[in-house]
């Protein structure tokens, strides 16, 4: 059923408008993030077009209302939440259970895209170019330290770049120096995940490149990339993603030809189709000097809080907020 048929429907048995459920929080590390998504979404969502209401997923993974009667509530799932449950196909797999429509990618995609190993390998063999990665689980680390730093030394190098391989938000991602930064990084990140990644770090400008699509193959379409300037930390963590005045992000990046910016878009829409996401991704990507771009890792549910990327990309775009949501909820219904 498309788009405007279920809205249709919606109106004619609600009597006015599309029910939409946000769906919060969750059981992972980026709970609070997703708080922020969703009052966002919430504050932004066309009031003539939609009735919505907040539906919290505890940090116990708990639901706030029984997942067997959201029908009862809603028409359609926003997904507002991020990194595990919410970003890797669980509360995916929960919806199709019971037959909720949802935005955002298919669980496979979701699980897909959330491994940046595995996305990494697709995106290497479909000819992207991407940093020498070296996955490393809690089991090996535990058995064989000795035998990683050798792999890190010979094929990865210092600097190196540490982070988990399952988490957004850079969650936990550290930039090493030496042997010491490294086991502190990789225990660091093993207490929390059950796999870190190792990566070559690449020095250039810190690119990202948000897909919009309309929920059906060869729709995708990218908006205009954004460089990131981390003020309080030397590179996109946490800290310069959610603080305010964390960083500075200008799109599209000033001194940008249109021969690299057409690449950083092409790898963006490569990366999206890939995983075969749906509705939004955004994809961060390294332009060094000679104008190589490297593909870090893609994320299918990015923030849309008042700092966030996709949000400000899509401005710049042409898109505002209440239309960008509208185009993320058409796509649930393709």
């Amino acid at each position: 059923m498309g788009y405007n048929e279920c809205v249709k429907k919606a109106a004619h048995q609600t009597g006015k408008k599309l029910r939409v459920a946000i769906l919060k929080g969750g059981p992972s590390h980026e709970h609070e993030v997703s708080l922020k998504s969703a009052e966002n979404v919430s504050r932004f969502l066309n009031a003539d077009r939609y009735d919505h209401r907040h539906i919290l997923i505890a940090k116990n993974g708990e639901w706030e209302v029984p997942l067997r009667e959201l029908g009862a509530h809603a028409d359609v799932a926003f997904i507002a939440m991020h990194g595990g449950y919410g970003e890797d196909g669980g509360v995916q797999l929960d919806l199709e259970s019971v037959g909720i429509p949802y935005t955002g990618s298919r669980a496979a995609a979701s699980a897909l895209a959330m491994n940046k190993f595995l996305s990494l390998r697709l995106f290497q063999d479909a000819g992207l170019t991407v940093p020498f990665s070296l996955l490393v689980t809690k089991k090996e680390w535990e058995a064989k330290p000795d035998s990683v730093m050798d792999q890190v030394r010979y094929y990865v190098h210092f600097p190196a770049v540490v982070k988990p391989n399952a988490d957004g938000s850079s969650v936990g991602v550290h930039i090493v120096n030496d042997r010491n930064e490294l086991v502190n990084a990789v225990l660091h990140v093993l207490s929390f995940s059950r796999e870190a990644l190792i990566q070559t770090f690449i020095r250039g400008r810190e690119m990202t490149c948000g897909v919009l699509d309309r929920g059906y193959a060869g729709s995708a379409f990218p908006l205009l990339p954004t460089e990131i300037v981390p003020r309080v930390s030397g590179f996109f963590d946490y800290r310069a993603k959610y603080e305010v005045g964390g960083s500075v992000e200008v799109t599209p990046p000033e001194n940008l030809s249109s021969v690299y910016r057409e690449r950083i878009q092409r790898a963006a829409v490569q990366a999206h189709q890939l995983v075969g996401a749906r509705g939004f991704s955004r994809t961060d990507m390294i332009l060094t000097p000679s104008g190589e771009v490297f593909v870090l890792e893609i994320n299918t549910i990015p923030g849309l809080t008042e700092t966030s990327l996709l949000p400000q990309a899509a401005a710049a775009s042409g898109i505002s907020f209440p239309e960008l949501l509208d185009t993320i909820i058409e796509s649930a219904f393709e």
